[in-house]
């Protein structure tokens, strides 16, 4: 059996017994790459930072990497040609998947880890997605606490609020927002990191900021979130201009505008 290049075990995990025995249970965990070489999957993941720079196995030191008809990843960390991939044969507990592109999985475990102080930024981003207001008050919140506490070493809620994903066509929490769907998060962002005038926004949005305890800026020093643009030079009016219909009465009333 072939066993995994890194920790030289056999390529299978240990789970439990949904039956509540004592009995040992093991899946496949299988991760075979381009040149041969087979890899537990968080042993290969293990390597991520080394695995996105030079696109070689970590084992053999074989080019792994191959080239699609379009990029498997956009983001500028990866060093790589454009349309780079990872096609790797991976077999688990699910089945064997062909063609498995581990390049951006690998590549986003290679930023994480240089990059430790991003992971709030992360989480927020997938709340901006997938309209979770209430925590992302409660992680701008806890931001600002842990700012504090680390005497100014971790993102503050203002660069949290303005993270732009480089992973992500270094796109804001507005534009994710935008591109989701999620109306009650884009009055939200406008409301604590835009100039928009407190009389444009709709009724139920400053009830429920009120609610919640979320004053408005005096001031925006580092700019208002309107005017961030993505790799494709987008703002979020841009973004919600390519989105269609559901944008069309907050793109009519200018709201969206930096200007506005």
């Amino acid at each position: 059996m072939a066993t995994c290049k890194v920790c030289e075990q056999p390529l299978v995990l240990e789970v439990e017994d949904e039956d509540g025995n004592d009995e040992q249970e093991f899946v496949p965990d299988d991760l075979e790459v381009s040149c041969g070489c087979h890899f537990h999957w968080q042993c290969l993941l293990d390597q991520a930072a080394e695995l996105a720079k030079s696109l070689k196995c970590p084992s053999c030191a074989a080019e792994i990497a191959t080239r699609t008809a379009g990029p498997s990843t956009s983001n500028p960390f990866v060093q790589s040609v454009p349309g780079a991939a990872i096609l790797t044969r991976y077999t688990n507990e699910g089945g064997i998947q062909e063609n498995y592109d581990i390049l951006p999985e690998v590549t986003e475990e290679a930023y994480v880890e240089a990059n430790p102080e991003v992971l709030p930024a992360r989480a927020y981003h997938v709340m901006c997605s997938t309209g979770d207001v209430e925590n992302i008050v409660a992680i701008l919140r806890e931001t600002e606490q842990a700012r504090t506490e680390r005497h100014g070493r971790a993102l503050s809620a203002t660069q949290l609020i303005r993270y732009q994903d480089p992973l992500e066509d270094s796109k804001s929490g507005l534009h994710l927002a935008i591109e989701k769907g999620q109306e009650e998060v884009v009055w939200l962002l406008l409301w604590i990191a835009s100039t928009l005038s407190t009389e444009s926004f709709p009724r139920p949005a400053v009830q429920k900021a009120q609610a919640m305890g979320i004053q408005r800026p005096s001031a925006l020093a580092s700019g208002d979130i309107r005017a961030l643009k993505d790799n494709q030079g987008r703002t979020a009016e841009a973004a919600a201009a390519q989105m269609g219909d559901f944008w069309t009465a907050i793109l009519q009333s200018g709201i969206l505008h930096p200007d506005a």
